[in-house]
């Protein structure tokens, strides 16, 4: 099923956590209405203007799934409202700030990204239609915790 004409279902459901530990990863009707909508309002336009694949390293997360990787018990990708994504070739820094300058988001996170490394860390962002806050944040570690910083910092 296509969810936007550059993503489908099937990529933005892909799991390796859930493949592993045997879990079904298979959103419902309400959490493939919210993939739609974050495969069209915020991929999509990324993937046009970049005009490259874009990689999702994690998309719609089963909460048993999103428990296995660590994630938040309420984690947008839960919802299917959420992804972790890459483009090889531009810097996670750039793509998080295209985003951040360009679309319409409830939150963008540019996650464990190290200035002068490029592919290093990626890019979360997230799209609820009634929360479009347009949050940008920067999360690093700091003593072992994970922190979150305002703004996208290098």
């Amino acid at each position: 099923m296509n969810l936007s004409p550059n993503f489908t279902l099937s990529e933005m459901t892909k799991s390796e956590a859930a493949l592993r530990h045997g879990i079904d990863n298979t959103p419902n009707e309400e959490q493939v209405q919210a993939l739609m909508a974050l495969a069209q309002n915020v991929l999509q336009p990324v993937r046009d203007h970049f005009k490259k694949g874009v990689k999702c390293n994690s998309g719609f997360r089963a909460p048993e799934v999103n428990q296995k990787v660590g994630g938040s018990p309420t984690s947008d990708h839960c919802k299917g409202q959420a992804a972790d994504i890459e483009i090889p070739g531009v810097s996670n820094y750039e793509l998080a700030k295209w985003i951040a300058d360009n679309l319409k988001f409830t939150q963008v996170i540019l996650e464990f990204y190290t200035q002068g490394v490029p592919d290093s860390g990626w890019v979360h962002v997230s799209y609820d239609p009634s929360k479009l806050k347009n949050e940008a944040l920067t999360a690093v570690k700091k003593d072992g915790r994970t922190v979150y910083l305002t703004g996208l910092q290098r």
